[in-house]
């Protein structure tokens, strides 16, 4: 990725993934040893640890750090990123928190926020909040403190922040085994056919357009990913939906419903912010620009999300209600349809 391009992920955990197959001349060896010889700057400690923590696989059975390693035998890793080199500046800014306990808590995201440091903003993001508000949040292995997942810059909703090591090693690894629950209020262009469905494509990134990505029928050019949808209300020219992610991949909501021709509403990276449905007549033109201005970004909410907790076991489930502004624009496409035939040029 070019360092100068935005960097806005969409609900993705922070981890990699590697695949490995031993050869069919496999001599046994012990896995950590296989691993180190495969994966570049680890020691053997760092190995073991993320083994004994369940990050890693042989032929999708949790392994241990002294099994041998047989030929075509399969193993998979999930690694927690290496954030970039720089400390992170503490910024006394307000926490919007909607859930708290020794272990974990649940911060509401605004608009706007990102959630991160990274190129171009250094500051001013949920991470140099956290940083002032909590001092010994855990970093993993060297990623950003407390976090798992993120969402994008402009999608407003909650999300899962560990305070502790054992809850961020918990967390990430039901990311990696897709129990997390995690559902979203999206608007999009279109009267969606059917009354839900499941998108299936691998994501990736768009050779014409490094900042956006797309779907690929082959693996080869872009990671599984999958979205169930449900329709929730219909609004003749848009549909409210609600999408639950299997996978969390970058922009994935945003990409897949694009992909089956129903953009998001005011989605300026995926052509959502132009008029994608409707009549030629001005005064809904001028409507459709008065919904614009009122949700001035992509109309995307992360609006509930339910995991095991690390400690006890129970489940944690929230809800965050859809922005002030996001249900404005609804009310105002509500009011079109039932009047819609009176808007006349």
């Amino acid at each position: 990725m070019d360092p100068k391009e935005e960097k806005e992920f969409e609900d993705e955990p922070l981890f990699d993934w590697y695949e490995y197959k031993a050869d069919p001349g496999q001599e046994p060896m012990r896995l950590d040893k296989f691993l180190m010889q495969r994966m570049e700057r680890m020691t053997r400690s760092k190995v073991q640890r993320g083994i004994d923590a369940g990050y890693v696989t042989v032929n999708e059975k949790e392994a241990k750090s002294n099994q041998k390693i047989k030929p075509h035998d399969l193993i998979k890793v999930r690694w927690r990123r290496a954030r970039p080199k720089g400390e992170v500046i503490a910024q006394d800014i307000p926490l919007d928190i909607r859930y708290e306990d020794e272990e974990v808590l649940m911060v509401y995201k605004p608009a706007g926020m990102v959630v991160h440091p990274g190129v171009g903003n250094y500051t001013g993001t949920l991470v140099n909040a956290l940083a002032w508000h909590f001092k010994d949040l855990p970093q993993g292995n060297g990623s950003y403190p407390g976090l798992v997942h993120r969402i994008d810059k402009f999608t407003t909703g909650v999300l899962v922040v560990a305070k502790t090591e054992e809850a961020i090693q918990h967390l990430s690894k039901q990311f990696f085994d897709h129990t997390i629950k995690r559902k979203y209020r999206a608007l999009v262009w279109g009267d969606v056919e059917a009354e839900e469905g499941t998108i299936t494509g691998h994501i990736g990134r768009d050779p014409k357009n490094r900042k956006r990505f797309c779907v690929y029928e082959d693996e080869e050019y872009g990671k599984h990913a999958v979205t169930h949808y449900k329709v929730l209300k219909r609004f003749g020219y848009v549909t409210l939906v609600e999408c639950q992610l299997e996978t969390g991949r970058t922009h994935q909501i945003r990409v897949h419903m694009k992909h089956i021709g129903h953009p998001l509403f005011n989605d300026e990276l995926y052509n959502g912010n132009r008029i994608v449905k409707g009549t030629i007549f001005s005064k809904y033109r001028q409507f459709v620009e008065n919904c614009f201005k009122i949700l001035p970004h992509q109309a995307l909410h992360a609006f509930s999300l339910g995991f095991e907790h690390p400690k006890t076991g129970e489940e944690i489930y929230l809800e965050a209600p859809l922005p002030d502004y996001f249900q404005q624009a609804l009310d105002k496409w509500e009011k079109y349809t039932e009047g819609r035939f009176k808007i006349y040029d």
